[in-house]
């Protein structure tokens, strides 16, 4: 699995559900809560984010509620994958649940706002083309990779049903 490239979008350490999922737009369909994903933190997120960009977190990505629309909007908003150094542990399962890829990477800080960037997950590489450097990743399980590519858990146990 390895993406092309896209841009990096930057945040900061502690970045909880609720900034990703606000909690007032939690009854309302994936669409809204997507377009006020990150709003906070950066009004322009939602609505310039492109297909295949990154989102680099610092320590703690996604901690907080359990809340899977977190995850749901950033895959909604067509996020390739969130890169951070650790990750809230229930946010990092629902990611992968629906189908976003979360990648632990010491060295996310060393990424900067706008930084072009690619990812081979088999090989563990993340690709900085802007400042030409190449940054490990922890390993993603094989099978956890077998997910992303289905779209997430569900579409993976529907095409494996016996």
């Amino acid at each position: 699995m390895t993406s092309d490239g896209g841009s990096a979008w930057v945040f900061g350490d502690n970045i909880d559900t609720d900034q990703l999922a606000p909690g007032s737009t939690l009854k309302s369909g994936i669409e809204v809560v997507a377009a006020a994903c990150l709003s906070r933190l950066n009004p322009d997120f939602a609505k310039q984010v492109l297909p295949g960009d990154f989102v680099i977190g610092g320590s703690n990505f996604g901690i907080g509620s359990s809340r899977e629309q977190a995850a749901q909007a950033l895959r909604h908003l067509g996020v390739a994958a969130v890169i951070a150094p650790s990750f809230g542990g229930i946010f990092y399962r629902n990611a992968f649940n629906f189908g976003l890829l979360a990648l632990v990477c010491a060295d996310a800080s060393s990424i900067a706002q706008n930084d072009r960037l690619s990812i081979d997950a088999e090989k563990g590489i993340l690709q900085n083309l802007t400042r030409d450097e190449k940054y490990k990743f922890e390993a993603v399980p094989a099978h956890l990779l077998d997910i992303i590519s289905a779209g997430g858990l569900v579409p993976y146990l529907e095409a494996n049903r016996r």
